[in-house]
């Protein structure tokens, strides 16, 4: 799950203008809506339950994804080249896109995100096994898809979220996310184990399909967001980093380093549990129990979690998260990824849900009359979009020399280590109580 999400967003709410402390740059007007009480309106859950559709769908199919490349050539530089290719054209169609989103109409984009990731599937299910001839190309849509959906999904989501019920908002995602995980992809293993040849991944495929069409419908009933009519700023990023003292330029280092642990995890843990086992079912019951975990852990610290406690809350996820790496030291099966994948479950939603919710405060913050939130998010992608290259190149580079196990670990423990970073530079924003 882009899961990077996410994971993860009005400035279009009328309200009264509020001056908020801007440290260095003295203060600046910011729009804003009347305080939520925490509460969640009805746009913010059925977007919710748009995300929890595309969600579902990604996880029935996307799981498996790199586990269909991998049996039909049992390379780890062909995961990556997919990979790889799927990264870039996100990144670069999430800054193109922001002028779409922006200046015309953003629910059109979130819709051809959703419809272009049922065209990579139906793609994958008409090429077979012949997939793995054509990683670049399918990497590229799926590339494009993602980045239309997600540059949509997080303006909107900005839009219809406040300081006081953001991590709320977060909390949930991260549980409808962990929710999608923890059936789908162990139904999708059972049929694949179950049926011969190719018709369980093709079963999969189709009903993501079904599925994708049906998030296409619900996302009618968001209404459509109202556009300011200012123009897309190609260079706002640029600029921002350019100004001495600006927060961005401690916060952008941070969102990198967030993105070069997600560039190797989002994939690799899955074809990790896949090799060890050899066995489609095992990695959907490896997901289902840690999807289960994340869940709760989601909802505690989503229920939990305030502006006051963030820093504290960061740091242990931090840490804890490189320390759950350190039983694959001693031995790569089932069991010891599976004491691996329940730890993340539990520490992740420490580290992302503040890492996220402070980095939205900050967009808001940062806006003068609440006019270059696309732009400031596109500025986030492009971190996250960083740090993944980086982490992957990590991975093409390493095991090219040495796919052992154990090398295939350190790299785990490596990456998985690097949000630290984050939390380091992060930590003067963390304490600054969002109001």
């Amino acid at each position: 799950m882009r899961q990077d999400k996410g994971g993860f967003r009005s400035g279009s709410g009328s309200g009264a203008k509020t001056q908020m402390p801007m440290g260095p740059f003295g203060r600046q007007t910011l729009l804003r809506r009347e305080p939520t009480g925490g509460v969640l309106d009805k746009q913010a859950i059925l977007l919710l339950a748009v995300q929890a559709l595309f969600g579902i769908a990604l996880a029935l199919s996307g799981t498996f994804v790199p586990i269909y490349l991998w049996k039909a050539s049992s390379s780890y530089m062909l995961v990556g080249w997919f990979t790889m290719s799927q990264y870039l054209t996100c990144g670069i169609t999430f800054w193109l896109a922001g002028k779409w989103v922006k200046e015309y109409n953003k629910m059109n984009s979130l819709r051809t995100g959703i419809v272009l990731s049922g065209a990579f599937y139906f793609t994958v299910l008409l090429l077979g096994r012949q997939a793995a001839s054509f990683i670049i190309p399918l990497g590229i849509l799926n590339g494009i898809a993602l980045g239309l959906f997600w540059v949509a999904f997080d303006v909107i989501y900005f839009e219809i979220t406040e300081p006081d019920n953001r991590d709320r908002f977060n909390g949930w995602s991260g549980l409808l996310g962990s929710g999608a995980g923890i059936l789908a992809p162990w139904v999708s293993g059972l049929l694949i184990t179950s049926m011969r040849g190719e018709r369980g991944y093709q079963i999969i495929f189709s009903a993501s399909l079904v599925i994708l069409g049906l998030a296409v419908v619900l996302s009618f009933w968001l209404k459509k967001r109202k556009q300011e009519g200012r123009r897309y700023n190609w260079r706002h990023g640029f600029q921002q980093l350019a100004v001495p003292g600006n927060p961005w330029r401690r916060v952008l280092p941070a969102v990198v380093a967030q993105g070069v642990r997600e560039g190797v995890f989002l994939f690799l843990v899955g074809l990790t549990v896949y090799i060890a086992t050899q066995n489609e079912a095992k990695l959907g019951s490896f997901t289902l129990i840690t999807s289960f975990v994340a869940l709760i852990s989601f909802w505690l610290v989503g229920k939990r979690l305030s502006s006051r406690n963030r820093k504290r809350a960061m740091l242990i996820g931090t840490i804890m998260n490189g320390l759950v790496i350190l039983p694959l030291f001693y031995n790569v099966n089932f069991t010891t990824l599976l004491l691996f994948g329940i730890g993340t479950s539990i520490f992740m939603p420490l580290y992302i849900i503040p890492m996220t919710s402070r980095v939205f405060d900050l967009i808001g913050e940062s806006q003068t009359g609440g006019g270059e939130r696309e732009e400031y998010i596109v500025l986030r992608e492009a971190g996250l979009t960083f740090g993944r290259v980086l982490g992957l190149t990590g991975y093409l580079i390493v095991l090219t020399q040495n796919n052992s196990p154990l090398a295939v670990v350190w790299l785990l423990f490596i990456v998985g280590s690097v949000p630290i970073i984050g939390w380091w530079l992060m930590r003067p924003l963390l304490d600054k109580e969002t109001v």
